[in-house]
């Protein structure tokens, strides 16, 4: 859906409010930035594709010896663009992680009514996940369904409200309701504000339950897998996980164990499916306990961000940093597909890492540097929850203040068909939208809404790491349109996003097109360069949900300030 008009004034007019110095549209409009963008190839998008999917690289898991294989390609692309280390002279930014994985050996799940187990199938009802704050579970408590398990006051919703679920097990839809938009509906979705909900309430554990169309989306045969990879956080100082909350699930449950769930309740599944499409809260007590024994096994690795910097070319601007981002991780050896077990990791991520270094390219060979420094972070462990880029924001290698903003590259926006219009995730919360907006106009796109947001894309990739660390931040990613008229973009997303995302499918055997991926990359450099010209930082809109959550733990962001 375009972004309408009127909207687009109406924001416009908000920069001028926010910035007394607004950035001239010509900022763009030079040979040297054309000459840039030309440095842009799709002959070398390819290459870096196809080397870094590569059977040999065995989908470049977190923890594998082949991710280190995948860093070193990537540090020595930056380092022939003459860039500098980003962290004490070193391309490497290692991050400690911790892993936990389940033991299904010694693990049971049943439910339990008037003291008789309901034998349930591991794989097939159920899947348990891992917990990184304990290796030995035991729970045997009552279960209260509660909708999404969401508590959003501003939105007038709570799926806890006048409820009791102290002790007890909350079982809740994923997602959110369909009514928000679509990054606060994210927001909401996000498993993390899940737990905190759960726990402020007082519940012992969340059980995950899905909407029979999000099964459609992601069936539970692709489920599985994904959850029992296990869980995985980086490591603070003090060898403690960061963020480990016991409340990120005890377990996924498929529809046969929720239909079980639901006999004899006050209300039927179909009645709980309605008043989650109408976004109406629903909440009550289950005729069933939960029974519960799990063990888990530890691991724990580093795995490195890499880290480049092209210093500025303004005394004072220089001291401030436009970051860019992509993930180099994948999931490594996963469930085969016609003999093949390695998720190659495609377009997840090798094509945004191949866009960023072709980026850097590009600003590598511009005559006079930007005014701001520009840090090319290529992070690991997006995977496992975005975590290199959340360990970078947190410890970032140039000095916190002096980042202004994140542009952020995953699944590089059109190499499934040429595009006509293009989302920029999470700039409408920001000064960012205006320089998603000049350089979508140069490059002939059109912006438009979120065209799925059901899918929480906004969460689901590192920007969102540097969002929850108050810095405004965008993520590019397809538009819905196509220039050609005979191909359904819509479509095409919604059948690779079932079918090829997450599967050795992700290969470069699928038909790419690298002509008009080079033109979404022209697009992204443009997007940064402008955030690295203009004057002022980049702000948060006055009142936004995210600036205001989070814009205080950054004050240079803050319009208020």
């Amino acid at each position: 859906m375009p972004l309408l008009r009127f909207g687009a004034v109406l924001l416009f007019a908000f920069s001028l409010v926010f910035s007394s110095n607004p950035v001239p549209e010509a900022a763009l409009d030079s040979p040297s930035v054309d000459a840039a963008l030309r440095a842009i190839r799709p002959d070398a998008i390819r290459a870096h594709m196809r080397f870094l999917s590569d059977s040999l690289l065995e989908g470049r898991a977190t923890d594998s010896p082949a991710y280190g294989i995948s860093a070193r390609y990537v540090a020595t692309e930056l380092e022939s663009l003459s860039l500098q280390p980003g962290e004490d002279g070193s391309w490497y930014q290692n991050v400690p992680f911790r892993k936990s994985l389940l033991d299904q050996s010694g693990s049971t799940f049943v439910f339990v009514k008037d003291g008789k187990e309901q034998a349930l199938v591991d794989g097939q009802d159920y899947a348990l996940t891992a917990n990184i704050a304990q290796q030995q579970l035991s729970l045997d408590a009552p279960i209260v369904f509660a909708g999404f398990g969401v508590s959003a006051p501003e939105e007038n919703y709570d799926d806890y409200a006048g409820a009791d679920v102290r002790g007890k097990i909350v079982a809740v839809f994923s997602g959110a309701p369909s009514r928000f938009a679509s990054t606060i509906r994210a927001y909401y979705a996000d498993d993390m504000i899940k737990a905190r909900a759960a726990e402020s309430h007082g519940a012992a554990a969340i059980l995950t339950l899905f909407l029979p169309e999000d099964l459609k989306r992601q069936p539970w045969d692709w489920n599985v897998p994904q959850y029992r990879a296990g869980e995985t956080r980086w490591l603070e100082q003090t060898g403690q996980p960061h963020n480990p909350y016991s409340y990120s699930g005890v377990a996924i449950l498929n529809l046969h164990a929720a239909k079980l769930l639901f006999e004899g309740a006050p209300h039927s599944l179909e009645e709980a499916y309605v008043a989650a499409r109408h976004s109406r809260p629903l909440t009550f007590a289950l005729p069933w306990n939960a029974r519960v024994r799990s063990t888990y096994s530890m691991k724990s690795f580093s795995s490195p961000n890499i880290v480049g910097v092209l210093e500025g070319s303004d005394p004072k601007l220089k001291r401030e940093y436009v970051v860019y981002t992509a993930h180099v991780d994948h999931l490594g050896i996963c469930p085969p597909i016609g003999g093949d077990n390695v998720c190659h990791g495609a377009l997840d991520n090798a094509s945004g890492v191949a866009a960023l270094l072709e980026i850097a390219r590009a600003y590598a060979s511009l005559p006079v540097r930007p005014r701001r420094s520009i840090a090319f972070v290529f992070v690991t462990g997006e995977e496992a929850g975005l975590l290199g880029s959340d360990y970078f924001a947190h410890f970032p290698t140039v000095p916190f203040s002096s980042i202004v903003a994140d542009v952020n590259v995953d699944e590089l926006p059109g190499l499934l068909y040429p595009m006509k219009n293009i989302v920029a995730l999470g700039a409408e919360h920001s000064s960012l939208q205006f320089n998603a907006e000049r350089a979508a106009k140069k490059m002939g796109y059109r912006l438009v809404e979120d065209p799925m947001p059901e899918e929480n894309f906004f969460i689901r990739s590192d920007q969102y790491s540097f969002v929850l660390r108050g810095i405004p931040s965008v993520y590019l990613s397809d538009g819905p349109g196509s220039s050609d008229p005979a191909v359904n973009g819509l479509e095409i997303i919604r059948k690779w996003n079932v079918t090829r995302y997450h599967t050795p499918l992700d290969s470069m055997d699928q038909p790419l097109d690298f002509a008009s991926a080079a033109r979404a990359t022209r697009l992204i450099f443009l997007v940064g360069y402008d955030i690295a010209q203009q004057d002022q930082v980049p702000v948060w809109n006055r009142d936004d949900f995210f600036g205001s959550r989070f814009g205080a733990l950054h004050p240079s962001s803050n319009p208020s300030r």
